[in-house]
C-alpha cells in the first residue's frame, strides 16, 4: 500500500455530510424540541473535520457512534420522537450498504451495524406510524 492515505471512501455519497449534523445534534441533545444552534454547528464542524482530515477508519468510528444513538432512540420510551433517529439511521444504513462497492473490509466490518440499524429503523417506523408527532424534519435545517 502506498504512503498516501486512501480517499476512495469519500466518494460514496454526500448525504452523511448534509443530513447527519442536524439529526445527530437532536439525538445528542436528548431533549424535546430542537437542539441549540451551537450543538448543530459543533456537529457540522466535527463531520467537516472527519471528511477533510479523517480516515475511513475514523469516519466509520463516527458512524458507529451514530448507529449507537439510533439504536438507543429505538429502544427508548414510545413517547420519544423518532424523526431524527429515522433520518440518521437511514443515512448511515444507506452509506454502509454502499461500502460493498469499495475495496477493503469496511463492508464486512459494518455488518453488525447494518443489522442493528435495520432492526432499529423497523421499530422507529412503527413508533412513527403509531401516531407520535415528528418534531424534527430534515427540511427544517
Amino acid at each position: 500500500m502506498s504512503a498516501r492515505r486512501s480517499l476512495v471512501w469519500l466518494g460514496l455519497t454526500p448525504e452523511p455530510e448534509q443530513e447527519l449534523p442536524a439529526a445527530v445534534a437532536v439525538l445528542r441533545a436528548q431533549a424535546a424540541g430542537r437542539p441549540s444552534s451551537a450543538l448543530v454547528t459543533a456537529e457540522r464542524q466535527r463531520v467537516e473535520r472527519l471528511v477533510l482530515r479523517g480516515t475511513q477508519h475514523s469516519w466509520l468510528r463516527y458512524l458507529g457512534e451514530v448507529t449507537d444513538l439510533v439504536v438507543k432512540a429505538a429502544e427508548a420510551s414510545v413517547t420519544a420522537d423518532p424523526g431524527a433517529a429515522l433520518v440518521a439511521g437511514e443515512v448511515v444504513l444507506d452509506h454502509h450498504r454502499m461500502l460493498i462497492g469499495l475495496p477493503g473490509t469496511a463492508y464486512a466490518r459494518t455488518a453488525t451495524q447494518r443489522r442493528d440499524l435495520e432492526r432499529a429503523l423497523a421499530r422507529l417506523h412503527r413508533m412513527r406510524h403509531s401516531g407520535h408527532s415528528d418534531l424534527f424534519s430534515p427540511l427544517s435545517h
